[in-house]
């Protein structure tokens, strides 16, 4: 009769031991979640790669995108709420800017990686 243990499965490997990272709480994984999810739309990563280059207003952001200014204000929105961009208003402008260098580098990383071959 064949028995799990006798071939070695069933038993647990032993690893070497070694030190792991902290882990964010679960508030800072939803946080992450939801700017994943954020990144996840084409068209909103499309409005980040534009603002990797500087501050943008809105309206010019529509017109670059040959899109409604209500849409691309939703898109924007949205990176807002998850701290990805951050937004001024001067008189009647609205203009957008990346939140940090960490997500410009995010954004450009994930593009670079993206781009190389396989």
């Amino acid at each position: 009769m064949f028995m799990a243990n006798e071939a070695g499965f069933g038993k647990r490997h032993r690893h070497a031991p070694r030190s792991w990272p902290k882990l964010p709480n679960a508030s800072e994984l939803g946080q992450v979640s939801a700017m994943f999810r954020a990144l996840g739309d084409p068209a909103r990563l499309r409005l980040l790669a534009r603002l990797a280059g500087g501050q943008v207003c809105v309206t010019e952001l529509a017109d670059l995108e040959d899109e409604k200014l209500t849409t691309v204000s939703a898109r924007l929105q949205i990176l807002h709420k998850v701290r990805l961009v951050k937004r001024r208003r001067e008189a009647k402008h609205v203009y957008y800017t990346l939140s940090d260098t960490h997500v410009k580098r995010l954004v450009q990383s994930a593009i670079k990686h993206a781009a190389e071959k396989q």
